[in-house]
């Protein structure tokens, strides 16, 4: 199954999703170091392993961390071949000031932002969604 193309569907339909808890981007020097069942997303660096865990996850193993996120889950099956949905929803946060992490996995978009900016961060995707 392909996932939708068309920026004007993706957006109508975006439906950004408050996953419960707090994330944290740490990194380990080899992927093996932390139980794959614990780990929200994976990416190989030349520096070592980035993992975004759950904060608990983290503390658990003593990880250090610098920034505490919300994740929100965009719940439309948008294809890898989409353009321009991540530069839509991230310019709609950067005018809020909103800082964001995207994580483009097979079937959703994934945003991590300061759990700070939470609510202004959902206000805004669920705006722009309307518009």
């Amino acid at each position: 199954m392909t996932g939708e193309t068309n920026l004007s569907t993706l957006l109508k339909n975006m439906t950004p999703v408050l996953n419960e808890g707090d994330y944290v981007y740490c990194t380990v020097p080899a992927a093996n170091s932390v139980d794959t069942a614990n780990i929200i997303g994976l990416f190989k660096e030349k520096e070592g392993f980035t993992v975004i865990l759950k904060k608990e996850v983290a503390d658990q193993f003593h990880l250090e961390y610098t920034y505490i996120a919300a994740w929100i889950t965009l719940a439309i099956h948008s294809s890898l071949a989409a353009t321009g949905l991540t530069a839509a929803f991230a310019t709609t946060l950067a005018k809020e000031n909103i800082s964001c992490n995207v994580v483009a996995a097979y079937y959703h978009d994934h945003v991590f932002v300061a759990k700070k900016d939470v609510e202004r961060a959902m206000e805004a995707l669920k705006n722009l969604s309307n518009q």
